[in-house]
């Protein structure tokens, strides 16, 4: 069986990949660089950017303890440089990986025909297609909107910025606030309703006043009109600052339109096995929307590349963990299967513990914080937002708990590490169980 991947993103890389190790025949196809938005323009430069702004955040807090008497000079150009160097290795790793299992990987812009692809003037026939085009940074249609900025274009800026407008609420206009105020940016935050809804307001809160307190969050505001160096509300003020849009993102479905169902969003339209209403034509990750993440994309992509492979599987979105890369991250997860009334509701928040990246924050009081909602009926967990150096792997792990559906009880027997700075273990092990 021939099989095509169109774009090697988490879902085209992990699904092509997925098909190799099936002993399949596969051509992905990428029309600039391997392992998509995460690696190049996405998560893995906002990553290696927060572990610098980590740096700069506990170097500070060490010269204010008086135990440690030193002044950075930050080199901006420099860290681009070795981002982009950084990059270019995990492109050849993921390449090689991806050869590694007898996998044809092409460079070049495709285009879709009936049992056929087009690249670089030369045709492929498949038996199955598996389209994972992803998405590109949305950007509305405002007057000067030509002259912002979007997460693609961090790594060209010469240096960081004065004064930086940032328009939108989610996570990445969060993640950019954090890392340029730390920089030594001016920051505000533009946001048409509300800032961070995905979390807790308590949850919130923290993150406004002990992580990002340097950035000017102003809610509640559109954005009227953008030039190279300002910005105009809705209110009818003048912000200076170079304007970044963090406004969502749009699919690259326009190689598929007219030859599948896309949705109103102009996502294409898949069923819980990744497939089209094409026979043996398959979509996953951003380019089909719902959660724009990473580990969701290659959950969507392997799915896609089992059924493909002719091993029926189904996808599931059910306690979906994320996290906002900060100075200290934030973790969350919530049960989308349940609505609970007041009444069926037990919430418990206690500050963060000490532990590693914790311990010398106690002084200042910001060792982070962690709420969790229950089920009182049922005895199981239904939200969590975590604030903690640990919160990834301890969100992840409850996430998973969560999904198999366990009872509070079957914590019992969990064993963490120590050191730690799992505050989730002290909620339900101490507090509930």
């Amino acid at each position: 069986m021939k099989n095509i991947v169109i774009g090697s993103g988490p879902a085209g890389r992990l699904g092509s990949l997925e098909l190799g190790k099936l002993g399949q025949d596969v051509t992905l196809i990428e029309k600039k660089h391997i392992a998509g938005t995460c690696l190049n323009e996405g998560c893995m430069v906002v990553c290696a950017l927060t572990d610098i702004t980590k740096f700069i955040d506990d170097n500070n807090r060490f010269n204010n303890h008086g135990f440690i008497k030193s002044q950075l000079e930050v080199s901006y150009d420099k860290i681009v440089e070795k981002i982009t160097e950084t990059q270019e290795k995990l492109r050849e790793l993921n390449q090689m990986e991806n050869e590694s299992v007898g996998n044809n990987v092409i460079y070049g812009e495709a285009s879709i025909e009936e049992n056929t692809v087009k690249v670089n003037n030369e045709t492929f026939e498949y038996d199955n297609l598996m389209i994972a085009t992803g998405a590109r940074p949305f950007i509305p249609d405002i007057p000067g909107k030509e002259f912002g900025l979007t997460n693609k274009d961090i790594l060209k800026l010469d240096d960081v910025p004065e004064k930086l407008n940032i328009i939108g609420g989610g996570i990445i206009a969060c993640e950019i606030a954090n890392i340029y105020a730390t920089l030594g940016s001016e920051v505000n935050v533009i946001v048409r309703s509300t800032f961070l809804k995905e979390l807790s307001d308590a949850t919130k809160r923290y993150v406004l006043e002990k992580i990002i307190p340097n950035v000017n969050v102003i809610e509640n505001t559109d954005i009227t009109e953008v030039s190279k160096d300002k910005v105009l509300t809705s209110e009818g003020e003048e912000l200076d600052g170079i304007p970044f849009f963090a406004t969502g993102r749009t699919p690259n479905s326009e190689i598929a339109e007219g030859f599948v169902e896309l949705n109103s969003d102009k996502t294409i339209k898949v069923d819980e096995m990744m497939k089209t209403n094409v026979e043996n034509v398959y979509a996953a990750g951003d380019v089909t929307g719902g959660y724009q993440l990473t580990p969701v994309a290659r959950m969507e992509g392997i799915t896609a590349a089992r059924n493909m492979a002719g091993y029926a599987n189904k996808v599931s979105y059910s306690c979906i963990p994320q996290t906002l890369s900060l100075n200290t991250e934030v973790s969350f997860v919530k049960n989308e299967k349940s609505d609970l009334s007041d009444d069926e509701k037990a919430l418990i928040g206690i500050p963060g513990i000490a532990g590693p990246h914790a311990f010398w924050k106690i002084l200042e009081g910001n060792t982070g914080y962690t709420e969790v909602e229950f089920d009182k009926n049922k005895n199981k967990i239904n939200r969590i937002n975590s604030i903690s150096p640990s919160s990834t792997s301890d969100v992840a792990y409850l996430s998973y708990l969560m999904r198999m559906d366990y009872d509070l009880d079957d914590y019992g027997e969990f064993l963490e590490i120590h050191p730690s700075t799992d505050s989730n273990y002290k909620i339900i092990k101490n507090l509930w169980l």
